[in-house]
This record gives C-alpha cells, sequence and structure tokens, in this order.
C-alpha cells in the first residue's frame, strides 16, 4: 500500500508512520524537514502550503491513502482537494473530538453526537473542515473518510490541563517542588487520554478501508478519569504528593480569556466515548496502554531529556497570582 502523510512527524502522525513502515507499507512525507527525519520513509521536501510547489512535487504520483496531520481551516482543505482529487484512492482529514456538542445532551458521545462549539474557533473551523469535505464527497464523489482524535499524548507530552505557552514542564516542576498547581472546576470532571500508540492502531486499520469511506470516527481510549485521577498519576511517577488547587473555570477564564476555548471549548466538560464505531471498522482494536503506565514513560523521558524542559516563568507567575488570591 502506497500512503502518503502530510507532516507525518509529530506526536499523533509519528507513531503512525513508524507503525505503517513496520507493517511494510510504501510510506511518503511531505514536510519541509525541519523537523524529525523517519526511517524508512520517502521525503518529499516542501510545504504543502506552497500549492504550486505541491503539485509539482506530487507530479506522477498516487496513492492508495493520503492523511493530512496539519489542516486546520476550510481553504487548505479546498487546497488538498484540488491537489488530490483523481491521485487518491482515500484522503483522510484529522479533526477533532472537541468539536462535539457543548454542553453535552448526552453524556455518552457517538459519532451522531452533535457538531457545536461556541466556545472555541479552533473546533468551528474544523466543523467547517468537515462539512467541506463530506459536501465534496456527496457531490463529487471524494472519498474523504474523517477522524477525529481527543487528547492523544506519547513520551514528548505529559497531559496537564492548565499549561503555558511552553508545554507542562512548568506545571510538573512546581509539582516537584512542593508548590500547588492549577486544575480547573472541582477535579472530578471525566477525561479521556489516548496513548498516540494505541490511537496508531485504530488509524492503520482504516488506511485502505473501503467501509471506511465517507464516513467519520473518533479514536479513543475506553478508558476514564477524572482530573484529579490524571494529577496524582503524574505525581506519583515524579515521587510527590500533588498539591492541587481547584478553581472555577469562570475565574481561570476572567483572568486569562485565552483559556476560554481549551477549558469551556473542551476540557471543562466531562467525556465518555462510546468506541463501537471504530471497532466495527477495525475488528480486533482495543486501547491497551493504560495511563498509568502510559505517564510513566512520559514523565521519564521529560526527566531525562533537558530540551523538554522548558520553562515558562510567565506561566509561573500566572499560577502564583492565582495561588495567592484563592488560597485563601
Amino acid at each position: 500500500m502506497k500512503i502518503l502523510f502530510i507532516g507525518g512527524t509529530g506526536r499523533i502522525s509519528a507513531s503512525i508512520t513508524r507503525l505503517c513502515v513496520e507493517m511494510g507499507f510504501q510510506v511518503y512525507l511531505l514536510n519541509r524537514g525541519k523537523r524529525m527525519h523517519l526511517e524508512g520513509v520517502t521525503h518529499l521536501q516542501g510545504d504543502i502550503n506552497d500549492e504550486a510547489q505541491a503539485a509539482a512535487l506530487l507530479k506522477g504520483h498516487s496513492f492508495d491513502a493520503v492523511a493530512n496531520f496539519i489542516n486546520f481551516v476550510p481553504e487548505q482543505v479546498q487546497r488538498d482537494i484540488r491537489l488530490f482529487s483523481g491521485i487518491t484512492g482515500q484522503y483522510i482529514f484529522i479533526s477533532s473530538a472537541s468539536i462535539y456538542q457543548k454542553p453535552l445532551s448526552n453524556y455518552l458521545i457517538t459519532e451522531s453526537t452533535p457538531l457545536s462549539n461556541p466556545f472555541w474557533e479552533y473546533s468551528r473551523n474544523k466543523i467547517a473542515c468537515e462539512e467541506l469535505l463530506i459536501n465534496e464527497y456527496r457531490a463529487n464523489g471524494f472519498p474523504v473518510t474523517i477522524v477525529r482524535p481527543s487528547h492523544t499524548y506519547d513520551k514528548t507530552a505529559v497531559p496537564v490541563a492548565v499549561h503555558g505557552n511552553n508545554g507542562p514542564w512548568q506545571v510538573l516542576k512546581r509539582m516537584r517542588e512542593g508548590k500547588p498547581v492549577i486544575v480547573h472546576g472541582d477535579g472530578s470532571s471525566l477525561w479521556v487520554l489516548t496513548h498516540s500508540k494505541d490511537f496508531a492502531k485504530g488509524f492503520t486499520g482504516l488506511l485502505g478501508n473501503i467501509h471506511a469511506i465517507g464516513e467519520a470516527v473518533h479514536i479513543t481510549s475506553d478508558e476514564v478519569l477524572t482530573w484529579n485521577q490524571i494529577y496524582k498519576l503524574i505525581a506519583r511517577e515524579l515521587g510527590v504528593t500533588p498539591q492541587i488547587l481547584c478553581i472555577p473555570t469562570d475565574a481561570l477564564v476572567a483572568v486569562e480569556p485565552e483559556l476560554d476555548g481549551t477549558l469551556w471549548g473542551d476540557k471543562s466538560h466531562s467525556v465518555v466515548f462510546d468506541n463501537s464505531k471504530i471497532k466495527s471498522l477495525v475488528p480486533g482494536f482495543n486501547a491497551t496502554i493504560r495511563f498509568d503506565a502510559g505517564v510513566r514513560e512520559s514523565v521519564a523521558n521529560f526527566l531525562a531529556t533537558p530540551a523538554l524542559q522548558q520553562e515558562d516563568l510567565e506561566f509561573d507567575n500566572f499560577t502564583e497570582s492565582i495561588v495567592q488570591k484563592y488560597s485563601k
């Protein structure tokens, strides 16, 4: 099977790329070559946003499946329809589980749950991309499959609820120093975390899968945790007891409006996913990496990798201001 990934070296896509190589697929990556180079793949170095350059790189190629991991707005999807119509048997759009109705009318999320997120522009753009692609499928037979990841992590990511622009290290550092860390609400909302290796197993089962054409499907773990449990498991791997300070989401957003999307538009709402559809499309799929095992690898990698230990004084000052105000 000949596969093209646009991107292919990110948190989600790198695991998929590696698994495809292990499965013997002929894998092409189209990217700018500024991140890691993966073994066993053919690199087409270029910028997908330069349509003329991308068309030149793709000339003479056809693919069994194409997946773009870096599309966020409808204009990018329209470009891909122009580039890949007629040269791929399947086009996979990476959407997001954050597009599901906020707040939910039913706690159990299926692929039929309404799509509506008034809090986060990122999610609204993903919905618009999905609608464009489904209309193109209905009108012209464009062979789209829509995949909706939820919160996916790997050894380069420790999932925390509230962090700054430099990632989770400052939260881990505060935990190690015995300082309070912020969790939204009362920490009891439910959340689902999926390891990228588990996600890759479901994703590769969709490649070239005729039953997935015209379909939307999410790929997540069946394990459900509260945010308090997530932080306690992270702290356990750090060898500390977490000092969790629960702050109402409204209060956090009032102080930092940029949190509106990621909290009210995502993490502040409990999520439980029905994974029946992916299990039907990919018989035998099951997420097997429990979070306590996955986060053990992530925390160990952070502690062993200085490049991941990016301090964030701005976020630390923000946290301290919240602590001083609410710990009383």
